[in-house]
């Protein structure tokens, strides 16, 4: 079943902040093999004039992932998640991700296309701060392989 292209454009409601706690980022670093001083150490990442350790880059896609079930596990949407690739995925800063951040998502889908039988995903996600300060917008774009 192809997808709903009724669904560019609709947006979904903001999700519940995401914590984001220093060994998180820590862990994340680590397994990326970012071994740069302000993804690891406080006074580090404060010399940068930061509050705490700031996240490695593609640090978001934990947050952003959890977030797209609103988007992927709708129904309506006609996505059989089990023929999806992920096509790409791209950031765009305000500014870094900081240990202690409560982030929040908003999600949309940005544009639905299909080509030589495969259809094209791309959600976009507003992440904010609690307090509505603009973090970053990141781009997903998802395939779903034809039958």
């Amino acid at each position: 079943m192809p997808l709903d292209p009724a669904f560019a454009g609709r947006s979904w409601p903001a999700t519940e902040p995401y914590l984001v706690g220093r060994e998180k980022i820590r862990e994340f670093a680590r397994a990326i093999g970012a071994t740069e001083a302000e993804y690891h150490d406080p006074e580090a990442a404060r010399a940068l004039g930061y509050a705490d350790v700031i996240a490695p880059p593609t640090f978001p896609v934990i947050v952003t992932m959890g977030s797209s079930r609103q988007i992927i596990e709708d129904p309506e949407l006609g996505l059989d998640y089990s023929r999806v690739v992920h096509g790409d995925q791209k950031f765009a800063y305000t500014r870094p991700v900081v240990a202690g951040d409560a982030l929040v998502c908003v999600n949309s889908v940005e544009e639905i296309s299909s080509r030589g039988g495969h259809d094209f995903l791309t959600t976009r996600t507003e992440v904010t701060t609690e307090a509505g300060e603009p973090v970053l917008t990141a781009w997903s774009k998802l395939v779903q392989r034809g039958e």
